[in-house]
């Protein structure tokens, strides 16, 4: 049986992708430290092909089995979370992406760094495309993530290129789905919870920003194409349909029925006023596209965050 470890493995990408291995048949060890993770994300995936063991791969990574890849998705991946924990952020971006990649050289596996779009910054080319080299602040409060996973993405190219181990990276553009936190800071958990509880919905700036939202499940599907593949370089993996952060917030209310009305508040800093994944390159290596239009999966994330926090909704009211 086909071994993947996932660093974690508990957060909301982490959580979905350990579901989407586990129905290709595979063993999954889930690695987390539930800094930014819960174990309410993975608890429906306890079997015998499942396995969570509350490690921090800041610390040395010690797994006795064979593996056949790793998955490094261990970081806080929204500002409200790096912010927080900087210096874990830029920690887990250079000891544990060193950790994990060696993991994968001992045990001889594939290794896969999820990286994202920020390593673009608020970017002066557009759409984006992996030879862009980004327009990145490294002091500005946004530096902390955006430049951790731009280490680690010169980290793992030296590991290959020097230590010959089998790797991959995804920079991945802004995923939603079930399972994202209501208090995270991101756009679209942020005003499902304000449009479930009939609250204003906040906007910061003039809500012209554009962002590319991918639903979950796609992305999983584009990160295990990129493991089974021989590509070394970075991909990025995201849905190129751009919509500006007024357009969502519309959609947002209309699946809920909301009555919220919009607040506007100031733009944070650095924030990217533009960002779209030029996806040609997954298309041509991988034979991936994004396939779940955004309506559907906002319908998707209502559903949940109905059934699933319905009782804090009430509490609200």
């Amino acid at each position: 049986m086909t071994t993947s470890v996932v660093t974690g493995g508990a957060g909301f990408l982490g959580s979905h992708l350990c579901e989407h291995l586990l129905g290709q048949g595979q063993r999954v060890i889930c690695l987390d430290n539930l800094d930014t993770g819960s174990l309410q994300n993975i608890e429906h995936l306890r079997d015998d092909a499942f396995e969570f063991r509350n490690v921090d791969c800041v610390q040395f990574l010690d797994v006795p089995e064979a593996v056949d890849f790793v998955f490094h998705l261990a970081s806080p991946a929204s500002p409200v979370d790096y912010m927080r924990l900087p210096l874990k952020t830029l920690k887990v971006g250079s000891y544990g992406t060193h950790n994990a990649l060696g993991l994968a050289k001992f045990k001889r596996a594939r290794f896969v760094l999820a990286s994202t779009s920020e390593v673009y910054g608020d970017p002066l080319v557009h759409p984006q495309s992996e030879e862009y080299w980004g327009n990145v602040n490294p002091v500005g409060p946004r530096g902390v993530y955006d430049e951790s996973k731009r280490y680690s993405e010169t980290l793992t190219m030296a590991y290959h290129r020097q230590q010959g181990v089998d790797t991959s990276i995804a920079r991945i553009f802004n995923t939603y789905g079930p399972r994202m936190r209501p208090n995270d800071g991101r756009a679209v958990p942020t005003f499902v919870r304000q449009a479930l509880a009939d609250e204003p919905l906040t906007v910061f700036g003039d809500g012209l920003q554009t962002r590319s939202f991918c639903y979950v499940t796609d992305l999983v599907e584009g990160l295990h194409r990129l493991a089974t593949s021989g590509e070394h370089t970075p991909v990025n993996l995201g849905n190129p349909e751009e919509t500006t952060l007024l357009e969502l917030a519309a959609a947002i209310i209309e699946a809920t029925g909301s009555s919220s009305e919009l607040v506007h508040q100031a733009l944070p800093i650095d924030d990217p006023k533009v960002r779209r994944p030029d996806i040609t390159k997954a298309k041509r290596l991988l034979g991936w596209e994004p396939v779940v239009p955004l309506p559907q999966g906002l319908a998707e994330v209502v559903a949940f965050e109905r059934t699933n926090h319905s009782h804090a909704l009430t509490a609200l009211m």
